[in-house]
């Protein structure tokens, strides 16, 4: 169901005084994860492996610290696989940053863009319609 004009204008406002008053919330969530740590999840999965075959082997021998052990290796496999890469090295202009008040800084000024996800292609028609609206 579309929005009318006035849900529309208050959408847009809102938007608006996100931007303004919260830029450090909007570059937050805004910010790109990057690809996935391929051999972050590798060596968490072997990790998991690893710890439920030394459980296993601690309930098998009944040893309680070693199945405790397999436990807490088993729980770092998780952590190592689940934990997002680390930033690269390099320059990383953070969304914030890369925009300023000025028209030359806005989409399709020379300067061309990745496609991104959802929130960048939100993003890009928004700035578009502002290009627009200024006008």
């Amino acid at each position: 169901m579309p929005l009318s004009e006035q849900e529309q204008r208050l959408l847009d406002e809102m938007e608006r005084n996100l931007y303004q008053n919260d830029a450090d919330f909007v570059a937050t969530v805004g910010a790109r994860r990057g690809r996935p740590n391929y051999r972050g999840i590798v060596i968490g999965a072997v990790l998991v492996v690893v710890g439920i075959v030394t459980l296993l082997v601690g309930v098998g021998m009944r040893l309680p610290i070693v199945g405790v052990i397999g436990f807490v290796v088993m729980f770092g496999g998780v952590l190592v696989a689940i934990t997002p890469a680390r930033a690269t090295k390099g320059p990383v202009s953070s969304p914030s940053s890369s925009r300023s008040t000025g028209p030359s800084s806005r989409a399709g000024a020379g300067k061309p863009r990745r496609s991104g996800g959802f929130m960048d292609t939100l993003n890009d028609r928004w700035e578009r319609r502002q290009d627009n609206n200024d006008r």
